[in-house]
């Protein structure tokens, strides 16, 4: 659980981010570390990335995929069913999409 100070800490670094202002390294790995811990903290992060790319919702499908937030950190990560191992790939997922 997070305190108030910082999420209002996180939040204002994330809200630079999406502007694409500067945010320092220190910041960076402060954001990453929680992000790594908080799910809210990791979802805040892929919205503010997200913003920061600019990318537009075209029609109403792509903003129920935004607001389900399935969307991955890595702009170009896709799935290859030749190549990749379908568990390793979900392994950075949500807790709810994860296997029980």
């Amino acid at each position: 659980m997070l305190t108030t100070s910082t999420r209002l800490r996180i939040q204002e670094i994330l809200i630079r981010l999406s502007l694409g202002k500067e945010v320092t390294l220190e910041e960076r790995i402060y954001i990453n570390k929680y992000a790594m811990k908080n799910q809210n903290v990791s979802s805040w992060l892929r919205k503010a990335s997200l913003i920061q790319r600019k990318r537009p919702v075209s029609n109403q499908l792509d903003e129920l995929l935004d607001g389900l937030d399935l969307c991955s950190e890595e702009p170009h990560s896709t799935y290859n069913q030749d190549r990749d191992d379908i568990g390793e790939w979900f392994s950075g997922a949500p807790s709810w999409v994860r296997r029980s």
